[in-house]
Parts: structure tokens; sequence; C-alpha cells
């Protein structure tokens, strides 16, 4: 069994300031991809005045915890007003097939006179860094597994083929006034079509009910998933939570264990949520969003082995 996991917080390391029309506000949802040595581009949802989110970056060096690049224009703008990103994009994870790098992402849609609801889409990362919708089509759209609504899907290789765990609203109000959101899991051989699997993290109403944006490692104890949740108590906001799985398939939830909460005061004192967990150089990263669902910009913690 593993043992209890504990984050030591290492601080903010970028509090996102209004640099373009489409980057006025937030870095939520941060998503690390490797330049060279110690230098990650991440990625992250930016928003404009009306809310809609784009895709901004900036490069940082992980090892000093130091910006060393302000990109000062989106990389990717959210959709038209039919499109399924036409209200925003929120990041998930990336993930490689035939050669061809993808950032997976949750597509906002905000249709007049209805209740807002996501899709799973992705886009392509090119040698340069530039990214691109290549056919503006939903990934994953609604169906009979998933009916309300798809959310932020992480993507690992497994058994030959892919394994995606990502959100599916059960229901907009689960008797307490909160979403009943869980994470589901689907199955692939060439990363392309996706079997859907329903239910693969155990919820409980009032405990955690509104999951969101899971990120999985995979070591010799077994996978280990971090992921946002709130319990839907009255005035409690995002927390990260954790379950574990010997295998991937059956997993438990062990919110006692995460090791990471918030903070006496400043930027992660209200709510911490949307984590991203990744290894570099023998070391166990989290970056993770604080204050405001990403308002505050975003952290960095590392595992106390």
């Amino acid at each position: 069994m593993p043992s209890v996991k504990r984050w030591k917080k290492l601080g903010r390391l970028y509090d996102p300031l209004p640099i373009h029309p489409k980057l006025r506000s937030h870095a939520a949802n941060p998503l690390p991809i490797q330049l060279d040595g110690d230098i990650y581009r991440i990625f992250f949802s930016s928003r404009d005045t009306e809310n809609r989110s784009s895709v901004g970056c900036v490069d940082i060096d992980i090892v000093k915890r130091m910006v060393t690049y302000i990109h000062h224009a989106p990389v990717f703008e959210h959709g038209l007003e039919e499109s399924c990103s036409s209200h925003g994009v929120s990041l998930g994870s990336s993930y490689e097939v035939n050669g061809r790098r993808y950032l997976l992402f949750m597509g906002w849609r905000r249709p007049l006179g209805a209740h807002w609801y996501g899709q799973i889409g992705r886009l392509r990362l090119h040698d340069d860094f530039s990214l691109s919708f290549d056919d503006g089509a939903p990934l994953m759209s609604l169906d009979a597994v998933d009916q309300i609504s798809l959310s932020y899907p992480w993507v690992l290789p497994k058994r030959g083929g892919y394994v995606m765990w990502y959100g599916s609203t059960i229901t907009w109000d689960a008797g307490n006034g909160e979403m009943a959101h869980v994470i589901n899991s689907a199955e692939s051989v060439d990363g392309d079509t996706w079997i859907r699997r329903g239910l693969a993290v155990p919820y409980e109403v009032g405990v955690a009910q509104a999951f969101s944006r899971p990120t999985v490692i995979v070591d010799s104890d077994g996978y280990h998933m971090w992921f946002s949740y709130r319990s839907g108590r009255p005035g409690e906001t995002y927390r990260i939570g954790y379950a574990w799985s010997p295998s991937g398939d059956r997993w438990e939830l062990r919110l006692d264990e995460v090791g990471l909460g918030l903070s006496d005061s400043g930027w992660d004192s209200e709510m911490v949520e949307y984590p991203f967990v990744f290894d570099h150089k023998g070391q166990r990263y989290l970056l993770y969003n604080g204050n405001g669902y990403g308002q505050s910009g975003f952290g960095l913690a590392v595992l106390d082995r």
C-alpha cells in the first residue's frame, strides 16, 4: 500500500496581469510541457472581460522557480459562437499518438436561454509549440453515458492503447444545491476513438461530489490520482483530493491522504484546485491554482518523500 503523500508548498510561480484583451485575468489549469532542461512552457486558461477563456503561456525554470519569459498574446483563442469552445477552453492534459502531440481541453458552451455545458476537445501541439484545432469538432460529445456535461480529460498509455479519466455531470443539483460531477473513464486502441466505461472514482454527496481536473501518475505503488472537488457543504470551496488504485481500474477515495490544503493567508488561503502532477529530475511536483479559480495565478509544491 502507498504511504501518505505530503506536499511542501514552494510558493506562487505566476501572478497574472492583464496583458492582452483575451488574457485579462486568471491563469487556470496550468499544463507544463518541457522545453529544455529545467525550463517548462506552462500553458494555462486565461479570461477576457466576458469570462471566455483562451490559452496563454509562460516559460518557467522549475528548479529556480523563476519566470523566464511571458508570452503576451494567446496561443489559442476560444471558438466562434457555434463551436464546442465558443465560451472557453479549459486545459486538461497532454498525450502523444503516432508522433503527434495533443493538448486536451474542456470546451465551454453557453447556449442562449439554456444551461452551460462542456465537451472534450483536443489541440494539436506543433514542433514550434503553436496550437491548432485540426477539425474544430469535439473529441468526445454528449451521449447516452454522458448526457449533461463533460470536463477535464487526462490520458495515459495503458495495455497497448490509452485510458482517459474525465469529468461527467450526473445532475446540476444533487439535492444540496451543488452539482454531482464525477470522474468517469474511457479506453481507446488508437487514441482517437474512445469507448466509455462509466464511473471510475467513487463519490459521496455532502463529502466529495463535484470533481474536476484529474491528474494521474503511475509508479511502483500503483496509480495515484489528484483532483479538485467540492463537498456541497455551505460555503466550502474547492479542495484538492486524492484517490489510489492498484491497476488504474478500481479506485479508492482517500481524501485524508492528499497532503495539501489551504494556507493560513495569501493567494491560496481560500481554495486550492486544478492540480497537475509531474516528475522532474527525481522530484515529484504539483502545479495548482488558488483563490478565485485561478485569478490569483498558480503555484508549485514538491512531494516531501
